[in-house]
């Protein structure tokens, strides 16, 4: 069973000014493509070709977990991203309010983690299996997936995600984010 590119859930140029076509094009187009093109190489021919992408990650280690790992997140981070502005639902506002103090809280915890990040990784808000919310970061391609977590929102901050629009300002990458996020899918998330 071969893993595959997802499409993406938008047209390349539908999330300009905030994401350029250009930045999708090689984002989505050339690093994910070669995620998944490594990874379906290297689980050719042995246990882990049948496998589902999240067995495959929690199973494995060394550069079968970093391309897997990297599919997923990336996948995942696609769909936190939309070109219709949505505001956080009641329940997740209300979620956010509890555990942060208000989403405008959440916002700039989320955002100092995401810029404090140290060299390559992702900002995640993740539901802890106690049902608490947290605001986490891992680098390279670390996951919540492998520490019991549920994932709600990602933002990568792999320098791939912003130097061509932002030429490598995190900060100002950070403030486009805000613009995209899927705040419909966050609350499914939150379950």
């Amino acid at each position: 069973m071969a893993l595959t590119l997802p499409d993406l859930p938008y047209a390349r140029e539908a999330l300009e000014p905030h994401m350029s076509a250009e930045t999708l094009d090689y984002h989505h187009g050339k690093h994910h493509k070669t995620y998944v093109d490594t990874a379906n190489n290297l689980i050719s021919g042995t246990e882990y070709e049948q496998m589902p992408l999240e067995e495959i990650i929690v199973k494995s280690s060394g550069k079968l977990f970093n391309q897997t790992a990297q599919i997923w997140n990336h996948s995942f981070f696609w769909q936190c991203l939309t070109p219709n502005q949505t505001q956080p639902g009641k329940k997740l506002t209300d979620a956010l309010v509890k555990e942060f103090g208000g989403i405008e809280d959440f916002k700039k915890l989320f955002t100092e983690t995401a810029i404090g990040t140290f060299g390559s990784g992702w900002a995640w808000l993740v539901k802890k299996p106690d049902g608490s919310l947290a605001v986490t970061s891992t680098s390279n391609a670390g996951t919540p997936l492998t520490d019991g977590d549920r994932a709600l929102l990602t933002c990568d901050v792999w320098e791939h995600a912003y130097y061509i629009d932002h030429r490598n300002a995190r900060p100002k990458y950070l403030e486009a984010f805000w613009q995209l996020v899927n705040w419909e899918f966050v609350e499914q998330n939150l379950g």
